[in-house]
Parts: structure tokens; C-alpha cells; sequence
């Protein structure tokens, strides 16, 4: 079985018949003709029934069809990969990101990677954490920015940031009007609470406890923007990772420093089947860059 006679049997299928096959592959239709009686000898069944002239797929054709196109996808894709790397010189990365960063600080990052790699292509796609390290683990992605509740087994990974969370709540709430926020200033408050797997949440419930401190929990999310969304509508006040603030300020959203020590700490993690190349390494570098210059911005 050789690609010229699948080459053939395919065409037929796609086209509907042995002429429309032949203009398609620019050869003659006795040599589709030719591919597909080959074809057949070679698996063992008939791909087609030949009735009245006409090449009519068989129930064995049709399924012995799926694994062909099957097979072409994957062929497809091989082209379109030298294509970007014809295009782009040295084709395409791609990096994941955790919602808190994945529109704010990581949008700037590929800006500064993409003034210094012009010719790159860049895939970004914000998920959940978990799903940022599926992608990374199973080598979908290069690159992924994930919080650190995440199993790290067989991923290379370091520690990226550990911003200290905030207090994100509505304009004019009575809490704005404090310096700082405490747990105990909590103590009933309706609360927007970040997801139950959340390290973050895991440790602000310890210190809720540890102070004897109830907020009532009028919702739950994984994101910080999500809390900070919810906090602009007037539904309560949350914890959030300062990196997901940006431009909420300007929206009507107060945030206040909290006095509790709770950080989130983001984790970057690679491809564990190659080492870093230089392209992956420069944009470790401007993520870094990023993280840097954007510092001395963020809420406190």
C-alpha cells in the first residue's frame, strides 16, 4: 500500500467520482482506476461497487474512508506547520495562562516578545490553572502560567510571582474608608469568595478561623476578575490577586491593602519532553520583564 493509491481512493470519495478524481490529482483516470483495483488487492475487500459505470463506496469503503481522512488531517496539519515555519521564519510558540494574569500582566509580556521576535507567531489561551497544566504536560503549549495549587510532577517549573492579595469592594461601601482591611472587618460582610481548591481561599478561610471570623459568602468563584466584576455590581467584597485589578479601579472598584499575610503565588511551568529553547527562554525573560515593570504599579 503505497500514498499514490490512498491518494486515489481518497480523491473518489471526496469527489464522488473516478473523472472528478483525475482533474483534481492532474493524472489520467485509467491510473485512478488503476490505484484503486491495486488498492483493493492490497486490503483484501472491495472499496467500491461498480454500477452502471459508477464507482459507489461499499460499507467497507466508508469505514476504510475514516481512517484515510483521519490520516489526511494529521498530513494537513504537517502543512500547515512548515507553512508557519516558512512564514515565520521560526514558526510559532505557545503559552496558557491562569485568568489573573492572562489578560493583564501576560498581554504585555508578548508585547515586549513580540518587538524582539517580529517574525514569531504567538498562540496565547487564559484557562484554569488545571487546564493550563494539561496543556503544558501533554506538550500542547510551551510555556503556561498556572497558581500553585496545581500537581508539579514531571513539569519543570519556578516560582513567578507572589503578589499579596487585596480587598476588592464596590464604591462607597464603608470599608473604603479604612487605610486597611482586617479580617474581623469582615466578620458578616457579604463576601465574594474565590473557589473552594484555591490555595489562597484555603489559607484565608485558616485566618478567618484563627480570628474567629464569619464573612457571609454570597458567591464563589475561580477568578479574581470575576470577584472584582461581582464587587463592581454591588454584590459584596472579595480577596483578589492584584495582578486581575487592572482596570477596575477606573470602573468604580475601591481596593484596600489587607493586614493578613496572604499571597498568591503563580508558578511558570514548561514542556518536560525538551529542554527550553532559546525562543521559550526569551519569553520567560519578558514575562519576567513584565512582572518587573508592572510591580511598582499594582493595587496595594
Amino acid at each position: 500500500m503505497n500514498f499514490r493509491q490512498v491518494e486515489a481512493f481518497r480523491a473518489v470519495m471526496v469527489t464522488g467520482s473516478a473523472s472528478r478524481a483525475a482533474d483534481l490529482l492532474q493524472i489520467t483516470q485509467p491510473a485512478i482506476s488503476r490505484s484503486i483495483l491495486e488498492l483493493e488487492k492490497l486490503t483484501g475487500f472491495a472499496l467500491f461497487d461498480r454500477i452502471r459505470g459508477r464507482l459507489v463506496p461499499t460499507a467497507e469503503g466508508q469505514l476504510f474512508f475514516r481512517d484515510v481522512e483521519s490520516s489526511f488531517q494529521g498530513l494537513d496539519r504537517l502543512r500547515v506547520s512548515a507553512a508557519r515555519i516558512r512564514d515565520f521564519g521560526t514558526g510559532d510558540i505557545r503559552m496558557a495562562s491562569l485568568a489573573a494574569m492572562g489578560s493583564t500582566l501576560v498581554p504585555h509580556a508578548l508585547r515586549l516578545f513580540r518587538e524582539r521576535h517580529p517574525s514569531m507567531a504567538v498562540t496565547l489561551q487564559v484557562a484554569a490553572s488545571s487546564s493550563v497544566r494539561e496543556l503544558v504536560m501533554a506538550s500542547r503549549f510551551d510555556v503556561g502560567l498556572a497558581a500553585d495549587e496545581i500537581d508539579v510532577t514531571g513539569l519543570e517549573h519556578q516560582l513567578f510571582a507572589t503578589p499579596k492579595a487585596v480587598c476588592a469592594m464596590p464604591a462607597g461601601h464603608p470599608l473604603a474608608e479604612r487605610g486597611v482591611v482586617t479580617p474581623e472587618d469582615l466578620a458578616g460582610e457579604p463576601f465574594i469568595a474565590l473557589a473552594p481548591e484555591d490555595t489562597v481561599r484555603r489559607k484565608l478561610d485558616k485566618v478567618f478561623e484563627s480570628k474567629g471570623v464569619r464573612p457571609r459568602v454570597v458567591a464563589e468563584t475561580p477568578n479574581s476578575s470575576t470577584v472584582c466584576a461581582l464587587a463592581m455590581e454591588g454584590l459584596g467584597v472579595g480577596l483578589v490577586n492584584p495582578y486581575a485589578a487592572d482596570g477596575y479601579a477606573a470602573r468604580g472598584v475601591v481596593f484596600r491593602p489587607f493586614s493578613a499575610a496572604v499571597h498568591f503565588r503563580t508558578l511558570l511551568i514548561f514542556r518536560p519532553d525538551l529542554p527550553k529553547s532559546r525562543i521559550v527562554r526569551d519569553l520567560a525573560a519578558c514575562l519576567f520583564e513584565a512582572r518587573n515593570l508592572r510591580a511598582d504599579r499594582l493595587v496595594n
